[in-house]
């Protein structure tokens, strides 16, 4: 993924740009008030300063704090069908249009019952103490879907990208919960912290980007 993928950010007014390395959150997000946070992984994060709220458009929907018009194609119309929301972002015109959406437990059956299960920790009582903060059940569906999307049962990437993202809107309402265990989805700290790099000692950015997870981790 490189920076190219970041340098376009469509306004109604003008254009915010962000152009970074891999994996990297450019001091100018600040400036420009645009700040992604992507994990190297399967996790990309986009936070956007209130001042263009109502101003942007795409795939990532208005910004507006109206749902109902969140599917708002590229010719400004307003339409329910996600398909049809997406195939009107296309960047060029030689990209293929999506016909249809198949669900990825539909195509690869045999993975349906292991995302199902590894899932279900979304609707336990261990996320007991968030689910009555933020409805699981879109959480719980979207995991499976990714699940079943993976390349394989036993690649586990998906489903803990998934997990994640609750446990992120968990944090963000205020329960944090502790979900990893060094069975389900450990995280190795080697991994995130190469030997030989030093943390910021001036702390900026713990004031720019929140705890994902926990209110003891911090970037």
């Amino acid at each position: 993924m490189s920076s190219t993928f970041f340098s376009k950010w469509l306004t109604k007014s003008s254009a915010v740009r962000e152009e970074g390395g891999e994996g990297e959150e450019d001091s100018g997000g600040r400036r420009s008030g645009l700040i992604l946070m992507w994990d190297k992984k399967t996790s990309l994060f986009i936070k956007l300063s209130p001042q263009y709220q109502g101003l942007v458009c795409g795939l990532s929907r208005n910004y507006d704090g109206n749902a109902n018009n969140d599917f708002t194609t590229g010719a400004q119309v307003t339409v329910v069908d996600p398909v049809e929301f997406g195939n009107s972002w296309k960047v060029s015109s030689s990209c293929p249009s999506v016909s249809a959406v198949v669900h990825p437990c539909a195509s690869n059956p045999y993975r349906a019952s292991w995302a199902q299960k590894q899932c279900s920790i979304i609707n336990s009582d261990v996320f007991a103490a968030c689910q009555n903060q933020v409805d699981p059940s879109p959480y719980y569906d979207a995991c499976v879907r990714d699940s079943c999307a993976c390349d394989s049962g036993g690649d586990c990437e998906c489903f803990c990208t998934a997990v994640a993202a609750y446990a992120k809107a968990c944090n963000e309402a205020g329960a944090c919960v502790a979900w990893r265990t060094p069975r389900i989805c450990p995280l190795f700290c080697d991994y995130y912290n190469p030997t030989g790099e030093c943390e910021n000692p001036s702390g900026d950015c713990s004031s720019l980007i929140p705890a994902l997870e926990g209110k003891d981790m911090t970037v």
